[in-house]
């Protein structure tokens, strides 16, 4: 059974959704590997001027599926592939973002939010884990004493400071609304002045993937390994707090 859906393109526009509700649409291997497909054949479409990536259920993404985990080699793959394929990714979010799930938020270009219902949290650290992958895209956004905040605390914020912090590119009460001017205006632009200022826009943030990739998927499968992480996942699972918690 899909985990990701992709529709047919309304005026240029391909909406691809993460459709795995029973698990939050967390980023399994069977999720990561999907999109990374669906964002691969919008990527050789002509027809396409745009990528909305939304979701059903009450959450974006909770991050990588503890039970079912991608590897994290494909996991990058995906975010460079978002960051790099040649049309504009929106993501339209209407419920929480968790985790990794805010690293495949900050590879978008755009990123619209319905408010009061999406919610946001770095939760990488309260169970023993890094935001390590995830930083490529990530630190790229967002303002540097935010992200020190909310890296490290893994505090739960709103829209309103996802906007603020530059996480999310816009929000409000209907996330449709908010959505129409931007793909309006995408639909106005021509196709390939929109991939060349694309390029132009992500030149750094693939720099970052070149240049950082092997030692953050290292730290990564080092702290997935640890004492702490297994203790952490175990207390996730188990709906218990980790005996660090004081």
């Amino acid at each position: 059974m899909a985990v990701v859906t992709a529709s047919e393109p309304e005026r240029g526009v391909v909406t691809l959704t993460l459709d795995s509700p029973a698990n939050r649409n967390a980023l399994s291997a069977a999720l990561v590997g999907e999109l990374a497909a669906a964002l691969a054949r919008a990527g050789r479409d002509d027809g396409v001027r745009a990528v909305v990536l939304t979701h059903t259920g009450t959450t974006f993404c909770a991050g990588a599926d503890l039970r079912q985990p991608p590897d994290p080699a494909a996991f990058v793959a995906l975010l460079r592939q978002v960051v790099e394929v040649p049309k504009p990714v929106v993501a339209r979010v209407r419920g929480h973002v968790r985790a990794g799930g805010l690293g495949l938020l900050a590879a978008c270009d755009i990123a619209v939010a319905g408010a009061p219902d999406a919610t946001f949290a770095l939760t990488e650290v309260r169970i023993g884990v890094v935001p390590a992958v995830i930083s490529m895209p990530l630190l790229a956004r967002l303002d540097a004493r935010a992200a020190s905040r909310y890296h490290l605390t893994g505090e739960r914020f709103g829209a309103a400071e996802a906007a603020r912090i530059g996480l999310v590119t816009a929000y409000g009460d209907d996330v449709d609304a908010v959505l129409a001017p931007v793909l309006d205006g995408l639909r106005k632009a021509a196709p390939s002045a929109l991939a060349d200022t694309k390029k132009l826009l992500t030149a750094k943030v693939l720099t970052a993937f070149d240049e950082e990739t092997d030692a953050v998927v290292a730290l990564s499968a080092r702290r997935f390994r640890s004492a702490e992480a297994r203790e952490g996942m175990t207390a996730f699972l188990e709906r218990r707090e980790p005996p660090w918690v004081l």
